[in-house]
């Protein structure tokens, strides 16, 4: 059964991207740690980061990194944290969180957007990358 990450990339349900190349994508978390938390994830279904290849994974962190210095840009915070857990959904994904203390990591910590913030905040990471 395909991952709410696969039903994303397929366009099955919808997302607010912020970046995509052939192989990755990200998107905002809809439930978010922080203004910005923003998933970069592999198209390609794996459950594990490190089952995949060497050039995959490291595809996979250049991309991430280049999405986190776009948010960086777009979210007042003082540094993006970026966590790699892997047991809510079994698809890759790399957390890119805006930081302003170390409790912004913690998942239990949630912050409310609505529709229009999220596609404002899509928008303005895209446009720094």
């Amino acid at each position: 059964m395909a991952s709410i990450f696969t039903k994303i990339v397929n366009g099955e349900i919808p997302c607010y991207k912020v970046a995509e190349d052939d192989k990755y994508l990200a998107f905002l978390d809809v439930n978010p740690n922080a203004k910005g938390h923003t998933l970069c994830i592999p198209k390609e279904e794996i459950n594990k980061i490190f089952d995949m290849n060497e050039e995959h994974y490291l595809g996979l962190m250049k991309f991430s990194r280049k999405v986190a210095k776009a948010l960086e840009k777009s979210v007042d915070c003082k540094r993006i944290g970026v966590a790699v857990v892997g047991l809510e959904v079994p698809h890759v994904h790399v957390h890119l969180i805006p930081l302003q203390e170390m409790d912004d990591m913690r998942f239990q910590r949630k912050v409310s957007l609505e529709k229009e913030e999220f596609e404002s905040l899509a928008k303005a990471i895209n446009s720094n990358l």
